[in-house]
């Protein structure tokens, strides 16, 4: 079973950065997209980023120029870099893999919270 396991969230000021991490027990092969989701209470899962084992990326209108989406297929891992942090980017963040489709596989979610 694939088990997901994130970090690096916690609190920051807005125009500050964070850089959360996801590792996977998957190997890269069997894993064709990564990526992020964040969640506020009483709102629907949003989708932030992704990226595929080529690469390629894509990212949410909100965080584009702002977030940055990476791999290591060596380590396993996808890390997403967040600059110039804003007070609405304030919520739970969840990493997500999948063969076929983002989101077969889920982490247990971290914190992100943007406040002075």
């Amino acid at each position: 079973q694939v088990q997901l396991v994130e970090s690096g969230g916690g609190l920051v000021q807005p125009g500050g950065s964070l850089r959360l991490s996801c590792a996977t027990t998957a190997t890269s092969n069997s894993i064709t997209i990564m990526g992020w989701f964040r969640q506020v209470p009483g709102k629907q899962r949003e989708f932030v980023a992704r990226i595929t084992n080529d690469g390629r990326t894509s990212y949410a209108g909100l965080v584009k120029g702002r977030f940055t989406i990476s791999r290591d297929n060596a380590k396993n891992t996808v890390y997403l870099q967040m600059n110039s942090l804003k007070p609405d980017d304030t919520a739970v963040y969840y990493c997500a893999s999948g063969t076929y489709y983002l989101g077969q596989q889920w982490g247990q979610g971290t914190q992100v919270t943007v406040s002075s």
